[in-house]
């Protein structure tokens, strides 16, 4: 599991983490919501190291990565494959070398391994024959599974999601969706996602957490948000400017 204690994070002296306590459970996916800005994917780029905070703990795994080396950093970050939000593939690369790199930088495979794991990694996002072809030749949603395929290549056991489905129409930000289900059921790994599109929050998530002024405001079920009687979450799922609109009623009770 991962465990995040007390982190805290500044950018030229403004705060943008101010606290953060959270856990992500072995096998779950977790989606992070927010206002932009508000330091999401901060708070992703954090759990597999490539960033440092001010003060704070992120254990993976019962080891704090915190105080870690980059050399001692190294097997840590093997664990985690990361899909970018424009999912960064090298536009001089076929789709199968970009897949290919992350398995070439460690030097400890043959080539024929290499071309299997990518191949099934293709299979696995649905871009079985596609490996000639470059970015610029791809869709926007080609490009996210492209970008899937290299964050799984490595066999991951912890998959983070920057805005999977940013700039896709619904129907193939759908298809990202229902792709994230098939790698969590097809290859068990514990999934954590930053977005703002709240369809596909509640579909891919196991709980959702509310990141709301450097600390977290909320969590708990896609049911229980929704049903959630804070006015904050409400603003938010619901997208709406005035904060004092009517909210549900009730008393449901977040974990």
């Amino acid at each position: 599991m991962i465990r995040i204690e007390s982190l805290q994070k500044s950018f030229q002296g403004s705060p943008v983490l101010r606290g953060v306590d959270f856990e992500i459970h072995d096998g779950e996916t977790v989606v992070i919501i927010g206002q932009s800005g508000g330091g999401k994917s901060v708070l992703l780029k954090h759990l597999c190291g490539l960033l440092k905070p001010e003060t704070g703990h992120v254990w993976v795994d019962d080891e704090d990565i915190v105080p870690l080396n980059e050399r001692r950093l190294a097997p840590i970050r093997r664990k985690f494959g990361f899909l970018f939000q424009g999912a960064a593939l090298f536009d001089s690369l076929t789709l199968f070398d970009n897949v290919a790199f992350p398995l070439r930088e460690k030097r400890s495979l043959r080539e024929t391994e290499v071309a299997q794991r990518v191949e099934e990694a293709l299979e696995i996002v649905g871009l079985t024959g596609a490996g000639h072809k470059k970015p610029a030749e791809l869709s926007g949603g080609m490009r996210k599974r492209a970008g899937l395929a290299r964050a799984v290549v490595g066999t991951p056991k912890y998959l983070l999601y920057d805005e999977p489905t940013t700039g896709l129409d619904p129907i193939r930000a759908d298809t990202i969706n229902h792709l994230i289900l098939r790698l969590r059921d097809r290859l068990r790994v514990t999934g954590v996602a930053v977005t703002h599109d709240m369809a596909s929050a509640y579909k891919i998530a196991d709980r959702i957490a509310m990141l709301h002024e450097g600390r977290i405001h909320a969590v708990g079920t896609p049911a229980e948000i929704q049903a959630s009687p804070d006015p904050l979450v409400q603003q938010f799922i619901r997208g709406v400017a005035d904060i004092s609109q009517e909210v549900p009623s009730g008393n449901t009770t977040l974990h």
